[in-house]
């Protein structure tokens, strides 16, 4: 496991406004409502934010960010976290989604093995049979799907149309990310198709708890990965309610050791008030003394982009 109690020794504190000052000063973003790229969007029709440097190439790999549940883009104490995305070189599609339950509140009791599979499926696919359902439109691939297509039409020349091929997402252009409920769907799309690189945060924590039986993580946690492990990326925080879940979660994951980041810092001394039930679990994509390991796990975009 690796510590940032280290790494931020010596290092100066930032603070939210100096993360975003660092990001590239010529960023543009777009706000585009899911429902006026498909009129079949009904629910979580929250705005998508879409931020880039006009400066990078349009070559840059995209890096597709999925919140947490009941989260929307846009929330402003992520944007320094956006930023920094923005600032390694990437494009950003940080989008809405059916997110108005969890895994956690559906799957650890039921008897079906395959439940949190399944649930998770429904979300990014469109695919059932599943506990939750959503149309196949408001499927997390078939919202990027739309909003890449809405903003070549809109936009010629930035080639958003470069992440698609043949109306289909280009995953192998496409980093996925995401925070809780976010991050686990990020997780279920590396498992089962290639992408440019994983960046999970906190999450997933896929568990089956029978009564009688002792915990276990759910079984697609360890499916061979369609993504190759040396591309997956994770963190938590030691003192998140599931931090135990989380950890054995990356561990069936498969996600190297050195990969896995594990934050130690105490909250800032505003926040804990606004959090009261778990404050260490959001934290970890707000609180920007952890600005070094979010660039580890996202690296450069000019280092993950794709030959050719």
């Amino acid at each position: 496991m690796f510590s940032l109690k280290h790494l931020l020794a010596g290092l100066l504190v930032l603070s939210p406004l100096m993360v975003a000052q660092a990001a590239a000063p010529d960023v543009t973003t777009y706000k585009v409502v899911p429902s006026s790229t498909d009129s079949n969007i009904r629910h979580d029709d929250f705005p998508d934010w879409v931020m880039f440097d006009r400066h990078a190439s349009p070559g840059a790999p995209l890096v597709l960010f999925m919140p947490g549940t009941h989260g929307k883009p846009g929330n402003h104490g992520e944007l320094p976290l956006m930023d920094l995305i923005v600032a390694q070189g990437y494009r950003l599609a940080w989008i809405s989604f059916d997110n108005d339950i969890s895994v956690s509140k559906l799957c650890p009791h039921n008897p079906d093995p395959d439940c949190s599979m399944a649930f998770r499926r429904m979300r990014v696919d469109g695919i059932g049979p599943a506990p939750v359902r959503n149309p196949p439109a408001e499927s997390v691939t078939s919202r990027l799907v739309h909003l890449l297509a809405s903003l070549d039409k809109a936009h010629p020349g930035e080639g958003w149309g470069g992440y698609l091929a043949d109306g289909k997402l280009d995953w192998k252009r496409i980093v996925v990310s995401g925070h809780s409920t976010g991050a686990g769907m990020a997780a279920y799309i590396a498992k089962t198709r290639e992408v440019a690189r994983v960046v999970l945060f906190s999450s997933p924590w896929d568990d089956i708890h029978l009564p009688g039986q002792s915990c276990r993580t759910a079984p697609w946690l360890s499916m061979p990965s369609a993504t190759p492990l040396e591309r997956w990326h994770a963190e938590y925080h030691q003192r998140e309610n599931t931090a135990k879940l989380i950890a054995d979660a990356y561990a069936a994951l498969r996600i190297p050791t050195d990969h896995v980041h594990v934050f130690t810092l105490d909250q800032p001394a505003d926040y804990a008030r606004h959090e009261h039930r778990n404050p260490f679990h959001k934290v970890t994509i707000r609180d920007a003394r952890y600005a070094p390991a979010w660039k580890a796990m996202f690296g450069q975009a000019k280092d993950v982009a794709p030959a050719g």
